[in-house]
């Protein structure tokens, strides 16, 4: 009995030795593992710089006040196929071109239902739409259709939540599985996660989302928009807080923050932790948990400070004072704060960790906003503070650029996202990240006139091109006689006889049939007739028969002599993206009719140029006819003498610059004279609805005319250029 006890004992010793010799280390690990895991989590977080940074915050609140764990891989697939049930469409898969190649980009707007209301933001969204030059009433001509039931708030708590959406789409005969089809949403998800579902199965359709999660966002087919507001303006939109090309003076702070302060939930931990950075000098931040209707029950012990801290300061007054502006995310990854620091030339400071940003298929956000990341939100203010002061006005003057030309109205918005799209269709014709980036702008470059920078007006100075040396004469003939008169006989001799007129092109816009050539004078330029359809706004038409870039607009009846012609050429040559000519008018303000005003007076003010006698590149001749709206062309033909305001109206627009008047004889006539009162009121009915349309006033006064040297100068007239026009 000894013995058996001795062998068991002898046994049982042997066995921990060889698990001491050959497994002790795995036991040592597993011993200690949940006492280092602890250790870790409480030493949490970790600064390369720790030496550098001060810690603001304890141990405990950086852990309560974290968001909640990350979704696992199967969670985070579930919620993408929930946003849209074509997890992996493309363009190529879930796409019909073959809609889009026999009448071009069309799109087609539902009918509203009968009793079917929708917010003020999607009717906005479908006036644009219909606005639009892309616009068509007929669905066979389509190629991208828009639901007309309202999908923008798809948050089950709210009074705009449409129900049963599901089942109204696929009644539709053309929903064909959502393909060709485009959803506008700006709020998806619901308390407490805020999610991105839709609540119904979008298909194939493509997304234009706010606030969209780059997890979930299909580049290349979906859209990420803008977070605006129901107030956003539908059309034209105030202006930024920076004018274009202004050296501002340095701001009173260099970082601000002023919101709300989440207690719970998701998006809490980045708002809670805002306060660490504040030093109330040059960075301001500032928040309340004084908002929504139970926030007393989830109130800490620094919500009373924080809530008389907040009241201290004006929100638009830190916006306009502010070098930078922080935009962390709120419930949702994106925010209102995001367009209102761009409108202010306020520099976003970007906390959303996973926001695929607005447009940035197309936009380079690097020039205009600084991405940090939630988790290093204490390395914010020495990161800004080392931005050269160079790079941050090139950073303030690039937020106003991409304000006003893609978010400062519904209108900009949504012909964005329309240009984007369209770009898909056609690769080869799209347009490039630079003209996306740079004046004036991807919506007002049309890459069907061309794709080389040379051929448009706004790069010569940028890149070194210089427009064609030679012009092309388009004189638009109206006389009733259907003969030729003495002044168009004269207009043509002089004209011609410039050295960089390359040709002349005659309008022919009267009932009768041009006269036969042996009728028409003599030039050593070729002379070309082309008949007109008598509309006052086909002068514009870009016609194949002007090759050169500079156009040299006439009326039959202007009187210029070659000096001029060659003076003026030479001016364009200097100002490509400008009108520049002779006849110049101006409008005003009158305050006692509320209503637009229109003055032909000879005064030092100007803000037309009228096409009577002026040149301009013959890009703007494509932007009239295929970038207007044909019911704009159509007001213009029914007004008299309107389209000559239109055209000055969409250059400003272009450019910002007003246009350029060059020295005249003392004896030239105004090709445009007052006449009757009523074809003055229409000038005047022309200005109100143009303004109207463009939802502002483009116009740009001025009070610049450009003379040769030595002009009016006591001086031999040997040394002048040109003497005539002293005459």
């Amino acid at each position: 009995m000894q013995t058996r006890k001795k062998y068991i004992f002898l046994t049982f010793l042997a066995s921990w030795l060889l698990l001491f010799f050959f497994g002790g280390d795995q036991l040592r690990r597993f011993a200690l593992f949940a006492g280092r895991k602890a250790e870790a989590r409480r030493s949490w977080p970790r600064w390369t710089d720790r030496s550098l940074l001060k810690s603001f915050a304890d141990l405990e609140e950086l852990q309560r006040d974290g968001d909640p764990s990350p979704l696992s891989p199967r969670e985070r697939r579930a919620a993408r196929l929930s946003v849209s049930g074509g997890g992996g469409c493309r363009m190529e898969t879930c796409f019909d071109f073959s809609r889009c190649e026999r009448h071009g980009f069309k799109v087609f707007t539902y009918p509203q239902e009968r009793g079917q209301r929708v917010s003020e933001s999607y009717g906005k969204i479908l006036r644009s739409i219909e606005r639009s030059r892309y616009h068509t009433p007929n669905p066979e001509e389509a190629c991208l259709f828009v639901l007309g039931i309202d999908t923008l708030d798809r948050d089950r708590l709210s009074g705009h939540f449409v129900r049963d959406v599901d089942e109204k789409i696929h009644g539709f005969p053309l929903w064909n599985g959502g393909r060709n089809h485009l959803i506008f949403n700006l709020y998806s998800g619901t308390w407490p996660s805020y999610g991105g579902e839709l609540g119904f199965d979008s298909g194939q359709a493509m997304l234009a989302k706010a606030s969209f999660d780059s997890r979930s966002f299909r580049p290349g087919f979906d859209v990420s928009l803008p977070l605006f507001p129901k107030e956003h303006p539908q059309r034209g939109g105030d202006s930024g807080g920076l004018r274009r090309d202004a050296v501002i003076p340095g701001k009173k702070y260099l970082l601000v923050f002023k919101g709300k302060r989440y207690l719970t939930g998701i998006g809490s931990g980045t708002r809670n932790a805002l306060r660490h950075i504040h030093n109330g000098k040059d960075i301001i931040s500032l928040t309340t948990c004084k908002h929504g209707k139970d926030w007393q029950k989830h109130k800490d012990t620094r919500c009373d400070k924080d809530n008389v801290d907040y009241e201290r300061f004006d929100y638009q007054e830190l916006l306009h004072n502010s070098t930078f502006c922080i935009v962390p995310r709120g419930r949702r990854l994106g925010s209102f704060r995001f367009l209102e620091a761009l409108q202010a030339a306020c520099i976003p400071v970007l906390l959303s960790d996973g926001w695929e940003l607005p447009f940035a298929e197309a936009i380079d956000w690097s020039r205009a906003a600084v991405v940090g990341s939630e988790r290093l939100l204490l390395q914010i203010p020495s990161a800004v503070r080392c931005i050269h002061p160079e790079r941050v006005l090139a950073f303030q003057q690039q937020t106003q650029f991409l304000w006003d030309a893609y978010f400062s109205s519904v209108d900009k918005i949504v012909h964005t996202t329309l240009e984007i799209i369209k770009d898909r269709l056609a690769p080869h014709r799209s347009r490039s990240r630079f003209l996306w980036n740079t004046l004036p702008g991807g919506l007002l470059l049309l890459p069907d006139f061309s794709t080389h920078l040379g051929d448009f007006p706004f790069y010569y100075l940028q890149h070194g091109y210089s427009p064609s040396g030679k012009f092309t004469a388009l004189i638009r003939a109206v006389s009733q006689a259907g003969s030729l008169s003495q002044p168009m006989l004269r207009l043509i001799q002089a004209v011609s006889a410039s050295q960089y007129c390359a040709q002349i092109v005659v309008l022919w816009s009267c009932e009768r049939p041009p006269p036969p050539s042996a009728k028409w004078p003599q030039s050593s330029v070729p002379l070309t007739i082309i008949q007109g359809r008598r509309k006052l706004s086909e002068r514009f038409f870009p016609f194949e028969a002007i090759q050169t870039d500079a156009v040299l607009s006439l009326d039959e009846d202007t009187s210029l002599s070659t000096s001029e012609v060659d003076f003026a050429f030479l001016v364009w040559r200097s100002f490509p993206e400008r009108i520049v000519g002779f006849p110049a008018q101006s409008h005003f303000w009158d305050p006692e009719r509320g209503r637009w005003g229109y003055t032909s007076r000879w005064t030092n003010e100007l803000s037309m140029v009228l096409p009577a006698a002026a040149f301009y590149h013959r890009y703007y001749h494509s932007l009239f006819t295929e970038y207007l709206p044909a019911g704009l062309r159509e007001l213009v033909d029914g007004l008299a003498a309107c389209e000559d305001i239109l055209m000055n109206a969409l250059v400003a627009a272009v450019t910002k610059l007003p246009p350029i008047k060059v020295t005249q004889r003392k004896q030239h006539k105004e090709p445009v004279a007052r006449q009757a009162d009523r074809r003055w009121s229409q000038r005047q009915d022309c200005l109100d609805q143009l303004a109207e349309w463009f939802g502002y006033m483009p116009l740009v006064s001025s009070q610049l005319r450009l003379d040769p040297v030595l002009f009016k100068d006591q001086v031999s007239v040997l040394r002048k250029k040109y003497p005539s026009l002293e005459k």
